[in-house]
């Protein structure tokens, strides 16, 4: 056959879903294993400090009102015994800077420990999963349960837990509404439907999201959506304690009988259980080594301890460690003794410091304001008597918890008074704005503008004074 002659064309083979480039990973749903010990103790302890402050701040009263109320309509914060206004938003920046830094200081020191312990991703996927365990079962029921035809008790069973994560997830919502709008106001809704729009959207909203997140999404959320998982590595270094599986003591892994010393059979300490993964919320297996999906929860540390205990091993193959400790063999003494290295003293430092200005802050935050505006439509006119007078609106902010009078009080030029009323009246954690008239003899000052200073003093506590600087206009 001629060379040049055309060959025909293979048909192009089908590419096979295994070989396929795909843009995600397909989830696999995850039946995790319930675990007790140290650290689920801990996590079932911060689920319960967190909770029990989230869901019982709304409730608690001070000075006949809420203790916290974050009241967006009256622009006013009220956290017990302080009312903080839009002017104050100073302290927000200075939490949110303490809050980034804390974060920044832990993780240097433990890792992830926001996330295993306190974040409200964990802590309310831990009690979504406790309800579904005791709805449907253990992680082997919740599968055949998955696994088995619709059925009358599937139905139930479904159905019981789902209305029960909506009940929870409704309730969460109400109460996060409840720290930006009185709680009474919304109690008073629920009898008869009244919610307003915005406070019916955020219920349903955050409870809808809370059902989702917690209930249906729970590992997804850590792995794909939260940017920590992203940046965490950036603030570890060699001498932060990760949860760490000991290579060097668990391998070669493999099964054998209880009791038996591993050396004896060539093997590690390691039985290659797997229990460690059934009980990851995750999924991840932490013998593969440190990963982005774990979120320092130590449900890991708990399972793998029992299993030493029951093969009569010391515990530890799965741990809080350091990369170095592991590769220096270090002990508990010197694993806390890098604790105190130069990144987490800076952080330590800047974190105390910055707490400290902002109880400072705190401690010396003056309970009276006064804005001084002049009036613009007239700056100045000649009244009787051949006297100059420049209009000013005063707002007097009372930020301390009981109804006070203030009177005021005006100098800096000679002659300079105050024409008309010289007191008023503000309630507790209130604005008042007053019109005064200030009277000057004509020839008090140079033409333009000269200083002068309104007092504003309590009457009821002379301590209680401010004073503001402005400026009175002498035409000529």
């Amino acid at each position: 056959m001629n060379s040049s002659t055309p060959q025909p064309q293979q048909a192009a083979k089908p590419t096979s879903p295994e070989s396929a480039d795909t843009l995600y990973e397909s989830r696999k749903k995850l039946y995790v294993r319930a675990v007790t010990g140290v650290f689920a103790n801990w996590r079932w302890a911060l689920v319960w400090i967190t909770q029990i402050i989230f869901y019982g701040l709304p409730w608690l009263s001070w000075n006949d009102r809420q203790a916290f109320l974050l009241h967006l309509t009256e622009r006013k914060f009220y956290i017990f015994g302080w009312v903080f206004w839009p002017q104050d938003v100073f302290f927000l920046a200075i939490l949110l800077i303490i809050s980034a830094y804390a974060l920044f200081f832990f993780t240097a020191i433990a890792g992830r420990l926001w996330c295993g312990y306190a974040c409200p991703q964990t802590v309310y996927t831990e009690i979504f999963m406790w309800i579904e365990q005791k709805i449907e079962g253990d992680h082997i029921k919740r599968q055949k349960l998955d696994q088995a035809p619709m059925n009358g008790e599937k139905l139930l069973r479904r159905g019981t837990k789902f209305v029960v994560w909506a009940l929870v997830a409704l309730w969460t919502g109400f109460t996060f509404v409840a720290y930006f709008s009185p709680l009474d106001e919304l109690l008073r809704s629920v009898t008869t439907f009244g919610f307003g729009p915005w406070e019916l959207f955020w219920i349903l909203f955050y409870g809808a999201f809370t059902f989702l997140f917690a209930g249906v999404m729970r590992e997804q959320v850590c792995k794909y959506m939260c940017p920590y998982a992203r940046f965490q590595a950036v603030m570890f270094d060699p001498d932060t304690l990760v949860i760490t599986y000991d290579e060097e003591r668990g391998e070669p892994r493999g099964t054998r009988k209880k009791g038996i010393d591993p050396r004896t059979v060539s093997k590690g300490d390691c039985i290659d259980c797997g229990i460690c993964v059934q009980v990851c919320p995750t999924g991840i297996d932490i013998r593969k080594g440190l990963q982005y999906e774990c979120i320092g929860c130590a449900a890991c540390i708990d399972a793998c301890d029992q299993v030493m205990d029951k093969m009569n091993y010391p515990r530890g193959l799965i741990r809080y460690t350091t990369e170095n400790a592991l590769k220096k063999h270090w002990g508990s003494k010197e694993i806390l003794a890098h604790v105190l290295r130069p990144r987490t003293l800076i952080y330590g430092t800047i974190l105390v410091a910055i707490s400290l200005a902002f109880v400072w802050g705190l401690a010396t935050r003056d309970p009276l304001r006064v804005d001084v505006i002049r009036d613009r439509a007239s700056l100045a006119r000649e009244v009787e008597d051949g006297q100059i007078e420049n209009v000013y609106r005063l707002q007097v902010m009372n930020m301390t918890e009981a109804p006070r009078a203030f009177r005021f009080e005006v100098s800096g030029l000679p002659g300079v008074k105050i024409g008309g009323e010289q007191r008023v009246e503000v309630a507790p954690a209130s604005t008042q704005a007053v019109t005064l008239q200030v009277l000057v003899p004509y020839d008090a000052g140079k033409p333009g503008s000269n200083p002068i200073h309104f007092q504003v003093t309590a009457e009821d506590d002379s301590s209680l004074s401010v004073r503001e600087e402005t400026t009175f206009l002498l035409p000529r």
